[in-house]
């Protein structure tokens, strides 16, 4: 039967769906198998004859012919992974299935009504098959999801058959799926030949697979983000017997491919790769059935991931988070790394030649699975930090925050990039591998600067903050966090780092700037602490900074001698009102942008985006922690009162109190609206800037270098830089602070913040087929630029 043929057979049997209003009978063969077993449908058709107005009227009007036409259509999937799909006109059974139902689902999930439907069991139907009834007992999401994973590794559809021409066909019930691991890497060491239909039938059901997941996407944000997604908790599970080779399957997809082609410029427009839509679909499912809050209290208070190893409990139900988080090999860890980082760099590869590689698009699952691994396994985690390969991954986010500063669309980008840094810069190892020197070129539009990774760092991320657009600026707390967190270990600072350092310090201490919000003045004690941190912990090699500090000592005896009467509050904010710039871009000395680099760009009009929840504060997002002699780190969270008395740096940030946060809440809510500063909350944070390191280091180089000057009439500031580098300040700083260290930790704030962003990326990748376009969701809003 020709193709159209074939597509008109199956239109007519979808206007007969929605036309009967009788009930049509779950043993009408003749009825159902219109809809699978004579035709040849493509995915793409089925969304097209399909209308999803007449999927509602069906499910409005003929509820029961809806709920027979799910239940038959699994009933084949389980039929198909029972029999393990020996001939073509079963496989082509299976995937008329697994489409009709791709399209049907998103239709149930919308409606409240039919949630139940999947999980409940359907009465008497199929018992005269002779099967065992407590088989029958199941609930039809339960025989579907078991369908789904039997059918992955099923022998000449999904995986290559490792049987000689004269065996029998191998038995599906006794076939150990773990020798049929789709790809090597992670604890299977053979690659099977490439195969185009296997490859292509695993991509068709783990699309159905990501749909039945997708329920989620049909309940509105709950602050309780514990909430469980009942699909994923029993694919998950023990249930599924195929949950480990799955695992590893969905994991050694993503971490092998390479998308250039085996190194052949234009190979890519030769030979269509089909591995790529395989590869996506593997990392959204990956991500999604990670979706698990990870943090377990231990003994001690603090948090960690998941269980290790077999002498720690035994760690989460869910089988797949429970596998991440107990991979431990090296060799693992290296297959893992290499393949995330060269997937991750593959946009930034610039050849002389346009388009001749192929850029892939699925970035952001990346950094999502890569966060997931940091997050659940520490082992791994701190093989990312044991070398300088974690720069392999922090060049791209950079390029990413970078090119995405511009771009409404792309604000859940530049989140998951900074909350990437922000857990890695938690860990000492970071700091001390950001003095790398930065040689590599990716075209970026930043400055040309001669440096190290930190320099890129801190260059990319005043970039961020001084011609981002606005709905960035939740992220000034984050992106100052990181640098103080590195600070204390950065070495050599470029001139041009510490001028952008210094050009932030004076943007963000403004009186306008400063009175206008509860919080602005936080800014100004993150950067204060980074210069504290390097003046006490690393000045010999940072002459550059110094000698910036002193140019800039205006800024500084400015802060000391802040007003605070009323009167110049009142004037400050009125000159806000008249000029509400965010932040001066001048007075910072740009240079000229790398070339071959493009300008960071604004969304197209129409874009489309999803709506993200708020995350939390930077006090709820991490945890304190003070570095002690041996390089340990002691929490400081139960009792952050502590060091008040003494004055220390340390008591400039207590917690803040209820009332503050809802300071905070109000002055972002409207700016300049209900916010009044008055005398005695400038007062109340004045008295604790962190300024004496400073003005001791200005007291004692600032008549020094005045006198260079005198004496040699110099206007050169290298030999001003040379009598820096050899100066010392040993005996005359006050005692080094201790160093304050803010992790990361886990809470529900971002856990939630994690699952809106997933699925909206997952819900605007999928366009071909359009799986969830135009249906209710209630996780995120869909939003126009």
């Amino acid at each position: 039967m020709g193709s159209a043929d074939s597509k008109l057979n199956f239109r007519k049997a979808v206007i007969q769906l929605t036309t009967k209003t009788q009930p049509v009978e779950a043993t009408d063969d003749a009825f159902w198998d219109q809809f699978w077993a004579d035709t040849a449908t493509s995915v793409q058709d089925v969304f097209a004859l399909v209308p999803a107005a007449e999927i509602r009227a069906v499910r409005e009007e003929s509820p029961s012919n809806l709920a027979t036409l799910c239940y038959k259509a699994v009933e084949k999937l389980v039929q198909g992974a029972e029999s393990g799909c020996h001939s073509e006109k079963e496989k082509q059974i299976v995937l008329n299935c697994s489409r009709l139902l791709t399209r049907v689902l998103p239709y149930i999930f919308e409606d409240p009504d039919w949630r139940g439907f999947f999980w409940s069991t359907v009465p008497g139907a199929g018992r005269g098959a002779g099967e065992d009834d407590d088989e029958n007992a199941r609930p039809l999401a339960e025989s579907l999801l078991l369908a789904i994973a039997d059918l992955l590794f099923c022998p000449d559809f999904t995986v290559q058959s490792h049987r000689r021409s004269t065996d029998s066909a191998e038995d599906i019930h006794s076939l150990d799926s773990c020798e049929y691991i789709w790809e090597a890497g992670v604890g299977f060491a053979h690659s099977p030949q490439p195969n185009y239909n296997h490859d292509m039938n695993r991509m068709e059901l783990l699309k159905l697979l990501l749909t039945c997941f997708s329920e989620a996407m049909y309940l509105p944000p709950a602050p309780d983000s514990s909430s469980v997604n009942p699909w994923v908790q029993f694919f998950c599970s023990t249930e599924n017997r195929h949950a480990l080779p799955l695992f590893t399957s969905l994991l050694n997809t993503v971490c092998a491919y390479d998308p250039v082609g085996y190194g052949i410029p234009y190979n890519h427009l030769l030979f269509s790769d089909y591995r790529e839509p395989l590869v996506e679909e593997a990392a959204q499912v990956l991500i999604v059935t990670l979706d698990h809050d990870g943090a377990t209290p231990t003994v001690d208070g603090t948090t960690t991931g998941t269980a290790m190893d077999d002498a720690d409990p035994p760690g989460p139900e869910n089988l797949f988070v429970n596998y991440l988080s107990r991979i431990h090999r090296e060799e693992d860890f290296q297959f893992i790394l290499k393949g995330i980082a060269r997937l991750l760099s593959n946009p930034l590869l610039q050849t002389y030649l346009p388009n001749s590689t192929k850029k892939i698009q699925f970035h952001q699952e990346l950094l999502v699975l890569f966060w997931k691994l940091c997050d659940f396994n520490k082992k791994f985690l701190f093989f990312v930090l044991k070398t300088s390969d974690v720069l392999d991954i922090l060049v791209p986010i950079l390029y990413f925050l970078n090119d995405a500063r511009a771009d409404q669309s792309r604000v859940g980008l530049m989140h998951i990039g900074v909350f990437i840094l922000l857990l890695l810069s938690g860990e000492r190892n970071f700091g001390v591998r950001l003095n790398k020197p930065y040689s590599v070129r990716v075209p970026m539009d930043i400055p040309v600067f001669t440096g190290t990774h930190a320099d890129l760092l801190i260059v990319v991320f005043h970039k961020i903050i001084t011609s981002g657009h606005q709905r960035l600026q939740p992220l000034f707390d984050c992106l100052l966090t990181i640098v103080v967190n590195v600070s204390p270990y950065l070495k050599s600072l470029s001139m041009m780092a510490a001028n952008k350092l210094l050009h932030l310090l004076e943007a963000f201490s403004t009186t306008w700037f400063l009175f206008s919000a509860a919080q602005n003045h936080h800014l100004v004690f993150f950067l204060l602490e980074v210069f504290n941190n390097i003046i006490q912990y690393q000045f010999d090699g940072n002459s550059n900074l110094v000698y910036a500090i002193i140019r800039k000592r205006s800024v500084f005896h400015q802060l000391a001698n802040l007003p605070t009467d009323p009167p110049t509050i009142h004037k400050a904010l009125q000159r806000r009102r008249r000029a509400p710039e965010a932040l001066s871009r001048t007075s910072s000395q740009e240079g000229v942008s790398m070339e071959g680099s493009h300008p960071a760009a604004p969304a197209e009009p129409g874009t489309l985006k999803t709506s993200l929840v708020a995350t939390p504060g930077i006090e709820k997002l991490t945890e304190k922690s003070q570095v002690s002699e041996d390089g340990t780190l002691r929490s400081l969270e139960p009792a952050p009162q502590q060091n008040s008395a003494e004055g220390s740096p340390a008591s400039e940030d207590q917690e803040p109190s209820q009332a503050w946060r809802e300071q905070r809440r109000l002055s972002s809510a409207s700016a300049g609206g209900q916010w009044n500063p008055t005398s005695e909350w400038v007062l109340s944070w004045k008295s604790k800037l962190p300024l004496q390191t400073i003005m001791r280091l200005l007291q004692v180089l600032v008549p020094q270098v005045e006198k260079i000057c005198i004496d040699k009439g110099l206007t050169d500031e290298s030999e001003i830089l040379r009598f820096l580098q050899h100066g010392t300040l040993v005996g005359l700083l006050p005692v080094p602070h201790p160093i304050l260290i803010r992790k990361y930790q886990a809470n529900s704030g971002t856990a939630m913040w994690f699952r809106t962003y997933m699925w909206g990326v997952i819900y605007l990748r999928n366009v071909d087929p359009p799986v969830w376009y135009d249906t209710d969701v209630k996780l995120f809003e869909i939003q126009r630029v």
